[in-house]
Protein backbone atom coordinates (compact mmCIF):
# COMPACT_ATOMS: atom_id res chain seq x y z
CA UNK A 1 0.00 0.00 0.00
CA UNK A 2 2.79 2.44 0.86
CA UNK A 3 4.35 2.06 -2.59
CA UNK A 4 1.00 2.84 -4.20
CA UNK A 5 0.56 6.00 -2.14
CA UNK A 6 4.01 7.34 -2.95
CA UNK A 7 3.45 6.77 -6.68
CA UNK A 8 0.48 9.13 -6.48
CA UNK A 9 2.63 11.97 -5.16
CA UNK A 10 4.37 14.58 -7.30
CA UNK A 11 8.19 14.40 -7.23
CA UNK A 12 10.47 17.48 -7.00
CA UNK A 13 11.52 17.56 -10.67
CA UNK A 14 7.95 16.96 -11.80
CA UNK A 15 6.86 19.75 -9.44
CA UNK A 16 9.53 22.07 -10.87
CA UNK A 17 8.22 21.33 -14.38
CA UNK A 18 4.62 22.01 -13.34
CA UNK A 19 5.66 25.27 -11.60
CA UNK A 20 7.68 26.32 -14.66
CA UNK A 21 4.63 25.81 -16.87
CA UNK A 22 2.26 27.36 -14.31
CA UNK A 23 4.33 30.54 -14.05
CA UNK A 24 5.97 30.81 -17.45
CA UNK A 25 5.87 28.23 -20.20
CA UNK A 26 8.92 29.84 -21.77
CA UNK A 27 9.29 33.27 -23.39
CA UNK A 28 6.07 32.89 -25.38
CA UNK A 29 3.87 35.90 -24.67
CA UNK A 30 6.84 38.28 -24.31
CA UNK A 31 6.68 39.28 -27.98
CA UNK A 32 4.47 42.27 -27.17
CA UNK A 33 7.07 43.42 -24.62
CA UNK A 34 9.83 43.66 -27.26
CA UNK A 35 7.56 45.32 -29.81
CA UNK A 36 6.40 47.88 -27.20
CA UNK A 37 9.57 48.98 -25.37
CA UNK A 38 12.39 47.64 -27.57
CA UNK A 39 15.21 45.28 -26.60
CA UNK A 40 16.92 47.65 -24.14
CA UNK A 41 13.65 48.42 -22.36
CA UNK A 42 12.70 44.72 -22.32
CA UNK A 43 15.99 43.73 -20.65
CA UNK A 44 15.58 46.43 -18.01
CA UNK A 45 12.03 45.33 -17.16
CA UNK A 46 13.06 41.66 -17.17
CA UNK A 47 15.83 42.41 -14.66
CA UNK A 48 13.97 44.81 -12.37
CA UNK A 49 10.45 43.37 -12.27
CA UNK A 50 11.44 39.92 -10.88
CA UNK A 51 13.37 41.60 -8.06
CA UNK A 52 10.49 43.86 -7.06
CA UNK A 53 7.51 41.68 -8.02
CA UNK A 54 8.57 38.02 -7.87
CA UNK A 55 11.19 37.71 -5.14
CA UNK A 56 8.84 39.10 -2.42
CA UNK A 57 6.05 36.86 -3.73
CA UNK A 58 8.23 33.75 -3.82
CA UNK A 59 9.55 34.36 -0.30
CA UNK A 60 6.00 34.85 0.97
CA UNK A 61 4.81 31.67 -0.73
CA UNK A 62 7.72 29.62 0.63
CA UNK A 63 7.22 30.79 4.24
CA UNK A 64 3.44 30.36 4.26
CA UNK A 65 3.69 27.01 2.50
CA UNK A 66 6.24 25.79 5.03
CA UNK A 67 3.87 26.93 7.78
CA UNK A 68 0.82 25.27 6.19
CA UNK A 69 1.68 22.81 3.36
CA UNK A 70 -1.94 21.84 2.73
CA UNK A 71 -4.32 21.40 -0.19
CA UNK A 72 -5.89 24.76 -0.95
CA UNK A 73 -2.64 26.69 -0.43
CA UNK A 74 -3.22 30.45 -0.42
CA UNK A 75 -6.94 30.05 0.40
CA UNK A 76 -6.07 28.17 3.60
CA UNK A 77 -3.39 30.71 4.59
CA UNK A 78 -5.78 33.66 4.26
CA UNK A 79 -8.53 31.74 6.04
CA UNK A 80 -6.24 30.99 9.00
CA UNK A 81 -4.97 34.58 9.23
CA UNK A 82 -7.94 36.74 8.23
CA UNK A 83 -11.00 34.53 8.63
CA UNK A 84 -13.52 32.89 6.35
CA UNK A 85 -14.84 36.06 4.68
CA UNK A 86 -11.46 37.17 3.35
CA UNK A 87 -10.61 33.59 2.45
CA UNK A 88 -13.73 33.61 0.29
CA UNK A 89 -12.58 36.86 -1.34
CA UNK A 90 -9.16 35.30 -1.95
CA UNK A 91 -10.66 32.18 -3.51
CA UNK A 92 -13.19 34.14 -5.55
CA UNK A 93 -10.65 36.63 -6.96
CA UNK A 94 -8.16 33.87 -7.71
CA UNK A 95 -10.83 31.80 -9.39
CA UNK A 96 -11.81 34.74 -11.62
CA UNK A 97 -8.27 35.81 -12.55
CA UNK A 98 -7.31 32.22 -13.33
CA UNK A 99 -10.23 31.92 -15.72
CA UNK A 100 -8.87 35.00 -17.49
CA UNK A 101 -5.38 33.50 -17.43
CA UNK A 102 -6.58 30.19 -18.83
CA UNK A 103 -8.43 31.92 -21.66
CA UNK A 104 -5.14 33.40 -22.94
CA UNK A 105 -3.42 30.08 -23.69
CA UNK A 106 -5.78 28.59 -26.30
CA UNK A 107 -5.77 31.98 -28.10
CA UNK A 108 -1.94 31.99 -28.24
CA UNK A 109 -1.97 28.33 -29.31
CA UNK A 110 -3.96 29.30 -32.40
CA UNK A 111 -1.50 32.17 -33.04
CA UNK A 112 1.50 29.82 -33.16
CA UNK A 113 -0.38 27.16 -35.11
CA UNK A 114 -1.15 29.77 -37.77
CA UNK A 115 2.59 29.77 -38.58
CA UNK A 116 1.93 26.46 -40.36
CA UNK A 117 -1.67 26.94 -41.36
CA UNK A 118 -2.61 30.64 -41.68
CA UNK A 119 -6.20 29.70 -42.49
CA UNK A 120 -6.62 28.10 -39.05
CA UNK A 121 -7.42 31.58 -37.68
CA UNK A 122 -10.89 31.10 -39.17
CA UNK A 123 -11.38 28.05 -36.90
CA UNK A 124 -10.04 29.78 -33.78
CA UNK A 125 -13.00 29.02 -31.52
CA UNK A 126 -13.13 25.32 -32.45
CA UNK A 127 -9.40 24.86 -31.77
CA UNK A 128 -9.67 26.73 -28.45
CA UNK A 129 -12.52 24.51 -27.30
CA UNK A 130 -10.58 21.37 -28.28
CA UNK A 131 -7.63 22.49 -26.11
CA UNK A 132 -9.88 23.38 -23.18
CA UNK A 133 -11.68 20.06 -23.06
CA UNK A 134 -8.70 17.80 -23.81
CA UNK A 135 -6.87 19.49 -20.91
CA UNK A 136 -9.91 18.92 -18.71
CA UNK A 137 -9.68 15.19 -19.48
CA UNK A 138 -5.95 15.11 -18.65
CA UNK A 139 -6.57 16.84 -15.30
CA UNK A 140 -9.36 14.43 -14.42
CA UNK A 141 -6.87 11.58 -14.90
CA UNK A 142 -4.81 12.98 -11.99
CA UNK A 143 -1.79 15.04 -10.91
CA UNK A 144 0.97 12.57 -11.79
CA UNK A 145 0.04 12.40 -15.51
CA UNK A 146 0.02 16.21 -15.52
CA UNK A 147 3.51 16.21 -13.94
CA UNK A 148 4.91 13.75 -16.48
CA UNK A 149 3.41 15.61 -19.43
CA UNK A 150 4.74 18.89 -18.00
CA UNK A 151 8.32 17.58 -17.99
CA UNK A 152 8.04 16.54 -21.65
CA UNK A 153 6.42 19.85 -22.66
CA UNK A 154 9.06 21.80 -20.73
CA UNK A 155 11.81 20.27 -22.90
CA UNK A 156 9.87 21.02 -26.11
CA UNK A 157 9.35 24.64 -24.98
CA UNK A 158 12.98 25.37 -24.05
CA UNK A 159 14.84 23.55 -26.86
CA UNK A 160 14.07 26.01 -29.72
CA UNK A 161 15.26 29.06 -27.75
CA UNK A 162 18.44 27.28 -26.71
CA UNK A 163 19.05 26.45 -30.38
CA UNK A 164 18.52 30.08 -31.41
CA UNK A 165 20.96 31.25 -28.73
CA UNK A 166 23.62 28.67 -29.67
CA UNK A 167 23.33 29.43 -33.39
CA UNK A 168 23.76 33.15 -32.74
CA UNK A 169 26.80 32.47 -30.55
CA UNK A 170 28.44 30.58 -33.43
CA UNK A 171 27.76 33.22 -36.08
CA UNK A 172 29.60 36.42 -36.83
CA UNK A 173 27.08 38.60 -34.98
CA UNK A 174 28.48 41.09 -32.51
CA UNK A 175 27.81 39.64 -29.09
CA UNK A 176 27.46 42.95 -27.28
CA UNK A 177 25.33 43.25 -24.16
CA UNK A 178 22.74 45.99 -24.68
CA UNK A 179 22.50 48.68 -22.01
CA UNK A 180 19.19 48.29 -20.14
CA UNK A 181 17.26 51.51 -20.68
CA UNK A 182 13.78 52.96 -21.07
CA UNK A 183 15.03 56.16 -22.67
CA UNK A 184 12.48 57.56 -25.07
CA UNK A 185 9.76 55.06 -24.05
CA UNK A 186 6.45 56.64 -23.03
CA UNK A 187 4.68 55.74 -19.74
CA UNK A 188 1.78 53.88 -21.44
CA UNK A 189 4.25 51.60 -23.25
CA UNK A 190 6.19 51.02 -20.01
CA UNK A 191 2.93 50.22 -18.23
CA UNK A 192 1.86 47.62 -20.78
CA UNK A 193 5.42 46.27 -20.76
CA UNK A 194 5.16 45.81 -16.99
CA UNK A 195 1.88 43.97 -17.44
CA UNK A 196 3.45 41.57 -19.95
CA UNK A 197 6.45 40.88 -17.68
CA UNK A 198 4.27 40.54 -14.57
CA UNK A 199 2.01 38.14 -16.44
CA UNK A 200 4.99 36.08 -17.61
CA UNK A 201 6.16 35.81 -13.97
CA UNK A 202 2.72 35.18 -12.46
CA UNK A 203 1.42 32.21 -10.46
CA UNK A 204 3.94 31.15 -7.79
CA UNK A 205 1.15 30.83 -5.22
CA UNK A 206 -1.00 28.78 -7.62
CA UNK A 207 1.49 25.96 -7.35
CA UNK A 208 0.72 25.49 -3.63
CA UNK A 209 -2.95 24.52 -3.97
CA UNK A 210 -2.02 20.84 -4.40
CA UNK A 211 0.72 20.75 -1.71
CA UNK A 212 -1.07 17.79 -0.13
CA UNK A 213 -0.33 15.81 -3.31
CA UNK A 214 3.44 16.52 -3.28
CA UNK A 215 6.10 14.30 -1.68
CA UNK A 216 7.86 16.08 1.23
CA UNK A 217 6.12 19.35 0.32
CA UNK A 218 8.20 21.85 2.32
CA UNK A 219 11.56 20.69 0.98
CA UNK A 220 10.20 19.97 -2.50
CA UNK A 221 8.69 23.45 -2.92
CA UNK A 222 11.90 25.24 -1.85
CA UNK A 223 13.91 23.19 -4.35
CA UNK A 224 11.36 23.25 -7.17
CA UNK A 225 10.48 26.97 -6.97
CA UNK A 226 14.18 27.91 -6.90
CA UNK A 227 14.90 25.77 -9.98
CA UNK A 228 11.84 27.14 -11.81
CA UNK A 229 12.70 30.79 -11.03
CA UNK A 230 16.30 30.49 -12.25
CA UNK A 231 15.17 28.64 -15.35
CA UNK A 232 12.49 31.23 -16.17
CA UNK A 233 14.74 34.25 -15.62
CA UNK A 234 17.57 32.61 -17.56
CA UNK A 235 15.51 31.72 -20.62
CA UNK A 236 13.91 35.19 -20.70
CA UNK A 237 17.27 36.99 -20.62
CA UNK A 238 18.74 34.52 -23.13
CA UNK A 239 15.84 35.27 -25.47
CA UNK A 240 16.32 39.04 -25.03
CA UNK A 241 19.99 38.67 -26.01
CA UNK A 242 18.98 36.56 -29.01
CA UNK A 243 16.57 39.27 -30.17
CA UNK A 244 19.34 41.87 -29.83
CA UNK A 245 22.03 39.79 -31.58
CA UNK A 246 19.74 38.77 -34.44
CA UNK A 247 19.25 42.40 -35.48
CA UNK A 248 15.52 41.83 -35.99
CA UNK A 249 13.16 44.80 -35.77
CA UNK A 250 11.45 44.21 -32.37
CA UNK A 251 8.19 45.70 -33.65
CA UNK A 252 7.81 42.70 -35.99
CA UNK A 253 7.67 40.29 -33.03
CA UNK A 254 4.13 41.04 -31.87
CA UNK A 255 1.61 38.23 -32.02
CA UNK A 256 -0.09 39.78 -35.06
CA UNK A 257 3.03 38.72 -36.97
CA UNK A 258 2.99 35.24 -35.37
CA UNK A 259 5.58 36.13 -32.71
CA UNK A 260 8.85 34.31 -32.03
CA UNK A 261 8.62 31.86 -34.98
CA UNK A 262 9.61 34.88 -37.10
CA UNK A 263 12.83 35.15 -35.03
CA UNK A 264 13.49 31.43 -35.45
CA UNK A 265 13.09 31.67 -39.22
CA UNK A 266 15.47 34.64 -39.40
CA UNK A 267 18.19 32.90 -37.36
CA UNK A 268 18.01 29.31 -38.62
CA UNK A 269 15.59 29.13 -41.51
CA UNK A 270 12.14 27.64 -41.90
CA UNK A 271 12.94 24.50 -39.88
CA UNK A 272 13.81 26.53 -36.76
CA UNK A 273 10.74 28.72 -37.21
CA UNK A 274 8.70 25.49 -37.20
CA UNK A 275 10.42 24.29 -34.00
CA UNK A 276 9.67 27.60 -32.27
CA UNK A 277 6.04 27.43 -33.38
CA UNK A 278 5.76 23.83 -32.12
CA UNK A 279 7.31 24.96 -28.82
CA UNK A 280 4.73 27.75 -28.61
CA UNK A 281 1.92 25.28 -29.15
CA UNK A 282 3.39 22.97 -26.46
CA UNK A 283 3.82 25.91 -24.07
CA UNK A 284 0.16 26.88 -24.28
CA UNK A 285 -0.97 23.28 -23.80
CA UNK A 286 1.37 22.86 -20.81
CA UNK A 287 0.41 26.18 -19.25
CA UNK A 288 -3.27 25.44 -19.61
CA UNK A 289 -3.06 22.00 -17.99
CA UNK A 290 -0.78 23.18 -15.16
CA UNK A 291 -2.90 26.24 -14.29
CA UNK A 292 -6.14 24.25 -14.50
CA UNK A 293 -4.58 21.76 -12.08
CA UNK A 294 -4.05 24.52 -9.51
CA UNK A 295 -7.38 26.33 -9.83
CA UNK A 296 -9.49 23.16 -9.75
CA UNK A 297 -8.37 22.49 -6.14
CA UNK A 298 -9.60 25.85 -4.80
CA UNK A 299 -13.38 25.42 -5.37
CA UNK A 300 -13.05 22.00 -3.74
CA UNK A 301 -11.77 23.39 -0.42
CA UNK A 302 -14.21 26.33 -0.59
CA UNK A 303 -17.07 23.85 -0.98
CA UNK A 304 -15.73 21.95 2.03
CA UNK A 305 -16.22 25.20 4.01
CA UNK A 306 -19.81 25.53 2.64
CA UNK A 307 -18.84 28.60 0.60
CA UNK A 308 -19.76 26.91 -2.68
CA UNK A 309 -22.33 24.21 -3.49
CA UNK A 310 -21.37 20.82 -2.09
CA UNK A 311 -21.26 19.19 -5.51
CA UNK A 312 -17.95 21.03 -6.03
CA UNK A 313 -16.51 18.53 -3.54
CA UNK A 314 -17.32 15.62 -5.82
CA UNK A 315 -14.27 13.49 -6.59
CA UNK A 316 -13.99 11.17 -9.54
CA UNK A 317 -14.82 7.63 -8.44
CA UNK A 318 -11.67 6.15 -10.00
CA UNK A 319 -9.08 8.97 -10.19
CA UNK A 320 -10.06 10.85 -6.98
CA UNK A 321 -9.74 14.23 -8.72
CA UNK A 322 -12.20 17.17 -8.32
CA UNK A 323 -13.78 16.50 -11.69
CA UNK A 324 -16.84 18.72 -11.17
CA UNK A 325 -14.60 21.71 -10.41
CA UNK A 326 -12.52 20.94 -13.52
CA UNK A 327 -15.63 20.72 -15.72
CA UNK A 328 -17.15 23.97 -14.40
CA UNK A 329 -13.84 25.83 -14.82
CA UNK A 330 -13.55 24.54 -18.39
CA UNK A 331 -17.08 25.66 -19.24
CA UNK A 332 -16.41 29.25 -18.03
CA UNK A 333 -13.08 29.49 -19.90
CA UNK A 334 -14.87 28.33 -23.06
CA UNK A 335 -16.70 31.70 -22.99
CA UNK A 336 -13.73 33.91 -22.04
CA UNK A 337 -11.64 32.90 -25.09
CA UNK A 338 -13.66 35.52 -26.99
CA UNK A 339 -11.62 38.35 -25.34
CA UNK A 340 -8.38 39.80 -26.81
CA UNK A 341 -4.89 38.98 -25.50
CA UNK A 342 -4.10 42.48 -24.13
CA UNK A 343 -7.49 42.85 -22.42
CA UNK A 344 -7.11 39.48 -20.71
CA UNK A 345 -3.58 40.29 -19.47
CA UNK A 346 -4.59 43.63 -17.92
CA UNK A 347 -7.68 42.17 -16.19
CA UNK A 348 -5.64 39.18 -15.08
CA UNK A 349 -2.99 41.25 -13.28
CA UNK A 350 -5.53 43.55 -11.58
CA UNK A 351 -7.36 40.60 -10.02
CA UNK A 352 -4.16 38.70 -9.22
CA UNK A 353 -2.67 41.71 -7.41
CA UNK A 354 -5.71 42.00 -5.13
CA UNK A 355 -5.48 38.35 -4.11
CA UNK A 356 -1.72 38.59 -3.65
CA UNK A 357 -2.16 41.54 -1.27
CA UNK A 358 -4.28 39.33 1.01
CA UNK A 359 -1.47 36.76 1.08
CA UNK A 360 1.01 39.47 2.09
CA UNK A 361 -1.35 40.49 4.91
CA UNK A 362 -1.61 36.84 5.99
CA UNK A 363 2.19 36.63 6.16
CA UNK A 364 2.46 39.62 8.52
CA UNK A 365 -0.55 38.67 10.68
CA UNK A 366 0.71 35.10 11.22
CA UNK A 367 4.19 36.39 12.08
CA UNK A 368 2.62 38.63 14.77
CA UNK A 369 0.03 36.16 16.02
CA UNK A 370 2.04 32.91 15.87
CA UNK A 371 5.72 33.87 16.12
CA UNK A 372 6.72 30.55 17.72
CA UNK A 373 4.95 28.28 15.26
CA UNK A 374 7.49 26.12 13.35
CA UNK A 375 8.46 27.51 9.94
CA UNK A 376 10.97 25.28 8.14
CA UNK A 377 11.48 28.23 5.79
CA UNK A 378 11.41 31.72 7.31
CA UNK A 379 12.12 35.01 5.55
CA UNK A 380 15.10 36.58 7.42
CA UNK A 381 13.27 39.87 8.05
CA UNK A 382 11.43 41.35 11.02
CA UNK A 383 7.93 42.84 10.74
CA UNK A 384 9.21 46.24 9.54
CA UNK A 385 11.36 44.50 6.94
CA UNK A 386 8.39 42.45 5.72
CA UNK A 387 6.30 45.61 5.31
CA UNK A 388 9.05 47.23 3.22
CA UNK A 389 9.34 44.04 1.16
CA UNK A 390 5.60 44.07 0.47
CA UNK A 391 5.69 47.73 -0.64
CA UNK A 392 7.92 46.76 -3.60
CA UNK A 393 5.41 44.63 -5.54
CA UNK A 394 2.63 47.01 -4.49
CA UNK A 395 4.51 49.89 -6.14
CA UNK A 396 5.02 47.92 -9.37
CA UNK A 397 1.30 47.04 -9.38
CA UNK A 398 0.24 50.69 -8.96
CA UNK A 399 2.69 51.97 -11.60
CA UNK A 400 1.37 49.46 -14.13
CA UNK A 401 -2.24 50.32 -13.33
CA UNK A 402 -1.61 54.08 -13.56
CA UNK A 403 0.11 53.72 -16.90
CA UNK A 404 -2.74 51.58 -18.25
CA UNK A 405 -5.27 54.23 -17.24
CA UNK A 406 -3.32 56.87 -19.16
CA UNK A 407 -2.47 54.64 -22.13
CA UNK A 408 -5.65 54.93 -24.16
CA UNK A 409 -9.40 54.83 -23.85
CA UNK A 410 -9.28 51.20 -24.99
CA UNK A 411 -7.94 50.18 -21.58
CA UNK A 412 -10.79 51.75 -19.62
CA UNK A 413 -13.17 48.94 -20.59
CA UNK A 414 -10.98 46.04 -19.37
CA UNK A 415 -9.99 47.95 -16.22
CA UNK A 416 -13.65 48.73 -15.39
CA UNK A 417 -14.57 45.08 -15.98
CA UNK A 418 -11.73 43.91 -13.73
CA UNK A 419 -12.86 46.29 -10.96
CA UNK A 420 -16.39 44.96 -11.39
CA UNK A 421 -15.03 41.43 -10.94
CA UNK A 422 -13.27 42.52 -7.74
CA UNK A 423 -16.50 44.01 -6.37
CA UNK A 424 -18.46 40.89 -7.34
CA UNK A 425 -16.75 39.08 -4.44
CA UNK A 426 -18.73 41.20 -1.95
CA UNK A 427 -22.01 40.41 -3.76
CA UNK A 428 -21.18 36.70 -3.87
CA UNK A 429 -20.31 36.76 -0.17
CA UNK A 430 -23.72 38.23 0.69
CA UNK A 431 -25.35 35.41 -1.28
CA UNK A 432 -23.29 32.85 0.62
CA UNK A 433 -24.29 34.37 3.98
CA UNK A 434 -27.94 34.46 2.90
CA UNK A 435 -27.77 30.82 1.84
CA UNK A 436 -25.90 29.77 5.02
CA UNK A 437 -26.97 32.13 7.84
CA UNK A 438 -25.40 29.83 10.44
CA UNK A 439 -22.00 29.84 8.78
CA UNK A 440 -19.19 29.91 11.35
CA UNK A 441 -16.97 32.88 10.46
Amino acid sequence: MSGHRSSGKLRPLQLAAVIFLTVSGGPYGLEQLFSGVGTQGAILLLLVTPLLWDIPTILTVLELNSLMPVTGGYYQWVKHALGLRWAFFEGWWTWLYTFLDLAIYPVLFVTYTSFFFPEIIHYRLIICLAIIWSSALLNILGIVPVGRVSMLLGVIVLAPFLLIFILLLHTGHAHTIPTPSLKGVQLPAVSLGLYYVMWNFLGWDNATTYAGEVRRPVRSYIFSISIAFLLILGIYLMTALSVHWSGIDPTTLDTDNRGFPVLGTLVGGRWLGILVAVGGMAAQMGLYSAVLLSVSRVPQVMADDQLLPTWFCALHRRYKTPYMSILVSSAIVSILVLFTFSDLVVMDIILYGAGLFLEFLALIILRVREPQRPRPFKIPLNIAGLIIMILLPTAIYLIALTGALYSSEKMWGPIALAIGMLLSAAVAWRLVRWRNPNLIL
